[in-house]
């Protein structure tokens, strides 16, 4: 037998055998050596660890919003234990992908596969700004969550609203050159997260720019300084009746909402945080729900009833109104108003300044009310 012959023989054999062989007699000590290496090479093959099929993923999370966090995707869902002091840590048998991180209402973007050790560190102060990933695949995770931050700049809603029709379209030009190069400048990620991302870019831009294209056509439409649309005795909530021209004398502040709006909710908190900020200055603040019998099983008294059950249940203030027809009212036709929540600006000689104003949560709408002089 060759020496190639018995080294091949050697290698299958059971680890137990080769044991066995190592101690018995051979004609040459260069036989010996290469028996020792047999050995040692099987017995390495043998112990070798297995790669994980599964993910671990630890972290810590600074002022948590609950309990636990989510690992969300569709078709896939799994909580995750979080300690009093905000560390976690558990195992995922997943698809590789990309899912979201939940914790409470807040979410980030991450990407997993069997194999990943990752640790993630958030604090819920600034939730986007503050997420980092580190171990074993985080790069893609970071370059996910870099994507969102890089997002949220470039579409900035109170910046783009401002442009007109020509400046729109340039800056969309702009952002989908900036977005590729972003893409194809990492080139270090994983192709499915790149791939999916240039592909998303085109349909994203278009979205963005119909709904904006909507609004600079009605502010052409309803250019500032124009005679308001008007409405005239809606229901108040004490069950008296309000006019457009009542509230002449003062900016008019008008939300646009429908108690079954959750964007319009979500709104409410930083509604009542300017109404008390700007209270017993030049500006009323003026609520219209637009709930109708559609929403409501087909029964206009059941819309009222839920309108002022929400009314009293949020402590809602300003002027509470409700129209008439829902969304088939004329005023809220007159402004073109096809989604909610929806904000109006009226001078006080009932003129219009803005008939898509910033939203109350929006850091603009304070510095228009400066401009103004409120």
């Amino acid at each position: 037998m060759n020496h190639f012959q018995f080294l091949k023989q050697m290698l299958i054999l059971p680890v137990k055998a080769i044991l066995i062989a190592i101690f018995t007699p051979y004609k040459t000590i260069k036989m010996k050596k290469l028996l020792i290496l047999c050995c040692a090479f099987v017995i390495t093959v043998a112990c070798k660890e297995e790669p994980k099929d599964y993910v671990t993923l630890s972290g810590k999370i600074t002022d948590k919003n609950s309990d636990s966090l989510v690992v969300r995707t569709r078709g896939y869902s799994k909580a995750i234990t979080v300690n009093n002091d905000g560390i976690f840590k558990d195992t995922l048998k997943v698809e590789t992908g990309q899912y979201f991180l939940y914790d409470g209402s807040e979410s980030t973007p991450i990407f997993l596969k069997n194999g990943f050790d990752l640790n993630v560190t958030v604090d819920t102060k600034s939730f986007d700004e503050s997420v980092k990933y580190s171990g074993e695949g985080a790069e893609h995770s970071n370059f996910l969550a870099e994507k969102a931050l890089l997002q949220e700049k470039l579409l900035n809603m109170d910046e783009l609203s401002k442009l007109d029709k020509v400046g729109l379209e340039t800056k969309m030009d702009n952002i989908k050159n900036e977005l590729t190069k972003f893409y194809d400048t990492n080139s270090n990620i994983d192709t499915s997260i790149t791939n999916k991302g240039k592909n998303e870019i085109e349909p994203m831009l278009n979205f963005y720019n119909k709904y904006l294209g909507e609004s600079i056509a009605l502010k052409e439409e309803l250019p500032k300084g124009s005679p308001s649309p008007v409405f005239e005795n809606y229901e108040n909530i004490d069950g008296t009746t309000t006019s457009l021209s009542d509230l002449k004398g003062k900016f008019t502040y008008v939300d646009v909402w429908a108690t079954w709006c959750g964007p319009c909710k979500a709104e409410i908190p930083s509604l009542k945080a300017l109404e008390k900020e700007y209270h017993g200055k030049n500006i009323q603040f003026v609520s219209l729900s637009i709930d109708d019998d559609r929403s409501h099983g087909g029964s206009w008294d059941k819309a009222r009833e839920n309108w002022k059950a929400m009314v009293t249940d949020k402590e809602l203030g300003g002027i509470q109104l409700f129209a008439p027809k829902g969304w088939q009212s004329q005023f809220v036709q007159d402004y073109k108003i096809k989604g909610i929540p929806r904000f109006l600006l009226i001078d006080p000689n009932g003129n219009v300044v803005s008939p898509d104003a910033p939203r109350p949560s929006s850091d603009s709408i304070k510095e228009l009310f400066t401009e103004l002089n409120i």
